[in-house]
Parts: C-alpha cells; structure tokens; sequence
C-alpha cells in the first residue's frame, strides 16, 4: 500500500527534477551577448578575428533550443491533467520559441559561413541583413514567446498551486511589462540591448530561474483545485 501511494509521488518528483534542470539549462546563452558582438561589428565578414566564439555562441543557443522543449516536454504530463488546452497551448509556444531560436542560429552561423569563404566586402550588406534577421527572430522567439509561455504555465501552476503562488505570479506581473518592452523595440522607442529592454525582461528571467531552482529543491506539489 506504501509503495502504491508512493509511486505517483516519486513520477512527480522525477518530472519536477527534469523539468528544473532544463529551466536552468535555459540560461547558459547569457554569455551569447557577448559572443555575438564582433558579429555586430560592419567590417566582421573582412576581419581576421576569431571565430571561436560565434561559433560557441550558437551552439550555446542550440542548446537552449532543445532545453525550452524540455522544459514542455516533461511538464505536460502534469499540465493537462489540470488544463490541457492551456497546457498543449503552452508545449506549442515552447515549439515555437525553439525554431525561432535555431532560425537565429542559423543566420549566425551563415555569417560565420561567408566569412570563411572569403566573401569579401561585397557580402557586407548580406552580412547586416543577416544580423537583422537575428534580432527580429530574437525578439518574438526569445522576447515576445516567453511572455506567452509565462502566462500560460503560470496559471494553471498558479490556479492548482502546484509551486508557491508568489512564483508564477512573478511571471503573469511580467509577462505584459516584457511585451511592453518588446512594443518599445518594435517600434524603436529603445534599441533591444539597451537598458530599459534588460529592466523589461528581468522578472521573466528571475521567474523561470527561480521555478528551475524550484522544481530541483522542492518539486511541484499535488494540484488542488478543479481542472478545466
């Protein structure tokens, strides 16, 4: 009889540990900002640096990639006992973030690509086009759809309060501050790096690390309340 009411608890605790060590792997593209800047620079196609670490950039964002549908992947199970539109809602964004992500990765790599085949200053424009392209699947894929995810995972984890409350509701008091920071870019009221955009993003980041930290220590908890 132990063993029986033990098994659901110990499949849980086996999903909050996945699902929290792929919230953390999430967050081993910060240094991408930094790896990318000799991209930015006009000339990169004609220079001679290194292109060590662009490459390590993308490879550190192809891991976020699979790690965003990790993060669903082992969630769901969970979710849709308590909402499975929202929760296959919530697998779908995850998907999405994910290609958009390597569709930046690509456009990288490709940069990294003419360099290497020496295509010299007629290839400049093509070069910025493609650090554009970067950007633009940057802010829906890394910006705009994690706003989304946040408010679909966060309330149904805040409905059924399968963590503490105080977690998702960091990220459903985020969610629309990072769309309204994304608004800003859109409409170039502020550059996508620039500070008021990392002060926007900054309570989405903090809830998904936190939730990793989480779902490691504690482990989600038996959902009270009323699926729909």
């Amino acid at each position: 009889m132990a063993a029986a009411k033990g098994a659901p608890t110990d499949a849980l605790r086996k999903t909050s540990l996945v699902a929290g060590g792929f919230y953390l792997l999430t967050f081993v593209s910060i240094p991408t900002v930094a790896l990318y800047r000799p991209v930015r620079d006009a000339d990169y196609l004609v220079g001679t640096g290194s292109e060590t670490p662009v490459v390590v950039g993308g490879a550190l964002e192809v891991v976020v990639a699979l790690a965003c549908v990790g993060t669903a992947v082992a969630l769901f199970p969970v979710l849709r006992r308590q909402g499975e539109s929202r929760a296959l809602g919530f697998v779908a964004a995850r998907v999405v973030e994910a290609t958009g992500i390597l569709v930046g990765v690509a456009a990288i790599l490709t940069i990294v690509g003419l360099r290497r085949a020496a295509a010299g200053s007629d290839a400049l424009v093509t070069g910025q086009a493609l650090v554009g392209l970067y950007d633009s699947m940057f802010l829906l894929s890394q910006s705009l759809v994690p706003a989304v995810n946040a408010l679909l995972l966060g309330s149904l984890l805040y409905q059924f309060r399968l963590v503490p409350r105080v977690l998702p509701l960091l990220g459903l008091v985020g969610a629309p501050l990072l769309v309204a920071s994304d608004v800003g870019v859109l409409f170039d009221l502020w550059d996508r790096l620039s500070p008021v955009t990392a002060v926007g993003a900054l309570p989405i980041a903090f809830w998904e690390f936190s939730l990793g930290v989480y779902l490691i220590v504690e482990g989600l908890r038996p959902a009270r309340g009323i699926a729909v």
